[in-house]
């Protein structure tokens, strides 16, 4: 008979170890770390300092392999470490409506499989971002990952102005000669640089009234100067513009004002951009106060696109569908238009561009799942003060990239930092509206 009573030494020391390993690593740590390692992945992505346009996610076997191991770990996690009624409360109808809406859409594509592949590394993203805001556990473990991977990846930023100056910075020779100087760090283009540092920015306030004043004074002056170097004037201008919405009713005991502010100043924004071009009274009224406004030439843009959506508006052309495309360069275009509109890469809109992937209808849910949802989840926050912290840096978030989406497309762009920061705030609204924050 054997004799389980005496081990040997080497019994005796791998069960130590293993004790060890399990006392240094436990459930709650190797969920955050996890969290960690997600959020990070999605910010930095796995091909930095790719100028834009060389390395498309979904064409590429690292960005494949990548983004395969984010779903598996973000699937991992909120299966093994997450509590069920967490993990549901995040299923919103309206987005489950959407996400139904996208696999229509790729029937409607011209090339099915680039279509469904976007499709995919889209709902990987939202995965992704979904175990960030649900593994942690508690308001200290969500800010040790936001405070590790944002001081990270602006850090990141920062050295590869001198590791590679000639990709950090937008270069002389560039196909945007007029944005050459232009900080844009590890991200391809400024105009993604420039919001996810006002993003970062917003973490830094939020860790600094958390108590974390170093580690948020030192994001928050570090991020907000990069934005600075981008030359993003939009961004510049919008994003103490979020601070200030949320913050200032706060400030003032008007908290119940702000969800009101984000509807208000999404319909504002609506009409001073897309209301100059399909809004009649409200296109004269510009011309008379502005007559030389449009937008560096989005105007232009977004009359073509406008008369495209007219021709197909409850389906739209599917996802990642029409710009680039021959559906594009088979139309007569007018040779004094602002744009060569056959070589652009989106409508610089996001509204725009989600009536172009999947109508009007997919249009009007997405309204309410990005801009009406988040308001009602913010009047919703319980009045618990990590709740009321983590619910001000999220409507930030949403504010700015609402407003921000008038000038720019990033809505349902796979694995778009901008876009999954969006997505960052929306969900996590939804979060802290539904669930009692531990401090």
């Amino acid at each position: 008979m054997s004799n389980i009573a005496s081990l040997k030494r080497t019994d005796r020391d791998f069960a130590t170890i293993r004790d060890e390993i399990i006392h240094a690593f436990p459930p709650h740590r190797v969920a955050m770390l996890l969290a960690m390692a997600i959020f990070a992945a999605l910010l930095v992505s796995f091909r930095p300092f790719t100028p834009a346009g060389q390395a498309e996610v979904g064409g590429d076997l690292v960005n494949q392999v990548g983004y395969g191991c984010v779903a598996i770990g973000a699937l991992f996690g909120l299966f093994c470490f997450v509590d069920r009624r967490v993990a549901s409360a995040l299923l919103s109808p309206w987005w489950l409506i959407l996400i139904a809406l996208l696999f229509v859409s790729v029937s409607n594509a011209l090339d099915t499989g680039q279509a469904l592949r976007a499709v995919l590394f889209t709902i990987v993203g939202i995965l992704g971002i979904a175990a960030v805001l649900t593994l942690p556990r508690g308001a200290d473990a969500f800010s040790r990952v936001l405070a590790w991977v944002s001081l990270g990846v602006v850090a990141y930023c920062y050295v590869g102005l001198v590791i590679y100056p000639d990709i950090a910075v937008t270069p002389l020779d560039n196909f945007e000669p007029r944005n050459a100087g232009s900080w844009r760090g590890l991200y391809a283009h400024k105009n993604i640089a420039g919001p996810v540092m006002a993003c970062l920015s917003f973490a830094g306030i939020y860790l600094f009234r958390r108590g974390w004043q170093a580690a948020g004074a030192i994001l928050f002056v570090t991020a907000f100067f990069f934005l600075f170097k981008t030359d993003s004037k939009t961004t510049t201008g919008l994003a103490p513009v979020a601070i200030l919405c949320v913050a200032g009713p706060t400030l003032f005991g008007l908290r119940g004002l702000t969800p009101a502010i984000l509807v208000g100043s999404v319909v504002a924004a609506a009409l001073l951009t897309l209301g100059m071009v399909f809004i009649e009274p409200v296109k004269v009224l510009m011309q008379q106060v502005f007559p030389d406004l449009t937008y560096t030439g989005r105007t232009t843009i977004w009359e073509f696109a406008g008369q495209m959506i007219a021709a197909r508006p409850w389906s739209g052309y599917g996802l990642e569908s029409f710009w680039t495309t021959r559906i594009v360069s088979d139309q007569l275009q007018p040779f004094d238009r602002a744009w060569d509109l056959s070589s652009i890469v989106h409508g610089h809109n996001g509204y725009i561009d989600v009536a172009l992937s999947i109508g009007v209808p997919g249009m009007l849910i997405a309204i309410t799942a990005f801009v009406l949802a988040p308001a009602r989840d913010f009047v919703r926050t319980p009045l618990k003060r990590e709740n009321v912290l983590l619910a001000d840096l999220f409507m930030m978030i949403v504010l700015f990239t609402c407003l921000n989406a008038f000038l720019e497309s990033f809505f349902f762009r796979r694995a778009d930092p901008v876009w999954l920061l969006f997505v960052f705030g929306v969900l996590g609204l939804r979060m802290t509206a539904r669930f009692p924050v531990k401090a």
